[in-house]
């Protein structure tokens, strides 16, 4: 990429779609009608949204050209064998099962392998890899390293999980854990990446324990980008050549392609030898569909199949690199705190400094992803203790480490404009942060609250 401070989308926009501005009064009531969750608006409502980048990119001309040529046959599709090749290609496994997003997929393997009292260690385990786990009645234990869970730790790779912690649990619970993980990049902690010293050293360790390694994937790109930024001896390597010995690693992974698939829906199981394969498929035929199209149609495989290229174009990956480290860095200069350094797909604010007079019990970070709606129509999702926060045996309060409010970034949506507008907009939030009132829950369901419980603000 050009070393010019300005940045340019490294592509040439061929259809647009408009933004929705409301007024303050309609956001208002439309956060009153959703109970305070964004989760609940209505996409009408909203000018920005930033909830997730799964599911959210601009497709290419050439994926949408692939669409055309979708082989709908319900089995053996030859969309499907193109699909398979690609995931091939990439990874290096042989077998490829295809799901309709990667919450499907971990359901499945999970469902093959968890069983009450199992253990899944991982650097940390997201929204719904944890609940798929806890389901199932196991334990989705998170052994990131102590700079993964401070904000303002500025170690280059705290997504990295913590060897020792990895290599005495494996030793002291092996006969409970049935797989371990690694998520790259690693949501949870605020998008940050796994070094490639630290994913072989992992994966020595899971071997030595007899232990099969699945990688969580969805973001494979941009980890593998990171280690070319951040580890000098990869510097001068490929991004496709980092990623495939990333895979070579493991035993195989799970992902949700709705991220770096660069699609609106899919996902897939990719294993290196044949011993899970049967009972993964057995299920995806009562759950998801026929083994060569699992829940998707093919026009999504073919979507796909142009997606996994697409995404390791560098030039592509230095562009969204740079726009969540402008966003960062513009935030901290008018005052908002953000986990440092900048991971690769979102802004994550840290709304336990920003919002110091909240305690968690009043949920700051989700009073500041509504401020942030109601403010500028930006639509942000809390990581904190409306999505991690317990209670103990005691029925005792126990907050998230930490309170995050995450600005994911749609791939290949918004220009750099968008983000400036955004970036103007914050400093009357910075301004009225002290007004700002925690929330209650009024309404929650027994598993992944975050999507659907609903809320009442807290008075002056």
């Amino acid at each position: 990429m050009s070393t010019h401070r300005t940045i340019i989308e490294p592509f040439k926009i061929k259809m647009t779609e408009p933004l929705h501005i409301l007024t303050g009064e309609a956001r208002q009531a439309a956060l009153e009608e959703a109970g305070y969750n964004l989760f609940l608006l209505p996409a009408s409502t909203v000018t920005f949204d930033f909830l997730t980048d799964s599911g959210t990119t601009a497709m290419s001309a050439a994926q949408w050209s692939a669409m055309l040529l979708a082989d709908e046959s319900y089995a053996g599709s030859s969309s499907f064998f193109r699909f398979e090749a690609v995931v091939q290609r990439i990874t290096g496994y042989r077998f490829v099962i295809p799901t309709h997003q990667g919450r499907a997929a971990e359901r499945l393997l999970f469902g093959l392998l968890v069983r009450p009292g199992s253990k899944v260690p991982s650097n940390n385990h997201f929204d719904t890899t944890r609940a798929n786990i806890e389901f199932l009645g196991g334990q989705a234990v998170d052994l990131v390293i102590a700079e993964g869970k401070d904000p303002q730790s500025r170690h280059p790779f705290k997504g990295n999980i913590d060897l020792d912690r990895l290599d005495r649990y494996c030793e002291e619970h092996r006969a409970d854990i049935p797989l371990g993980m690694l998520t790259i990049t690693n949501n949870t902690g605020g998008g940050q990446p796994v070094a490639l010293a630290n994913l072989h050293a992992a994966a020595a360790i899971y071997r030595k324990h007899a232990i099969p390694f699945i990688l969580d994937a969805c973001r494979f790109a941009e980890n593998s980008h990171f280690i070319k930024q951040r580890e000098p001896e990869h510097a001068g390597r490929a991004v496709r050549e980092i990623a495939r010995e990333i895979f070579d690693l493991a035993d195989g992974c799970m992902m949700s392609a709705k991220k770096d698939g660069l699609v609106n829906i899919g996902g897939f199981i990719a294993l290196r030898d044949e011993r899970w394969v049967q009972g993964l498929r057995n299920s995806l035929i009562l759950t998801e569909g026929f083994p060569t199209y699992g829940g998707l149609a093919a026009r999504d495989l073919e979507a796909l199949a142009v997606g996994l290229d697409e995404v390791l174009d560098e030039a592509y990956l230095s562009y969204r690199l740079a726009v969540t480290r402008y966003m960062a860095e513009g935030m901290n200069r008018i005052g908002i705190p953000t986990v440092q350094p900048p991971g690769g797909h979102a802004v994550y604010i840290d709304a336990k400094t920003f919002l110091a007079h909240i305690p968690p019990e009043q949920f700051p970070g989700q009073a500041l992803a509504v401020a942030l709606y109601r403010q500028e129509g930006v639509r942000a999702c809390e990581i904190g203790s409306v999505m991690f926060g317990k209670k103990d045996a005691t029925g005792a309060f126990v907050p998230a480490p930490m309170e995050l409010v995450r600005l994911a970034f749609p791939r290949r949506v918004y220009t750099q404009s968008h983000f400036d507008y955004v970036l103007e907009g914050l400093t009357e939030l910075v301004r009225d942060k002290q007004q700002m009132r925690g929330l209650r829950i009024v309404h929650e369901p027994p598993f992944l609250r975050h999507f659907t419980c609903r809320f009442a603000p807290l008075g002056g």
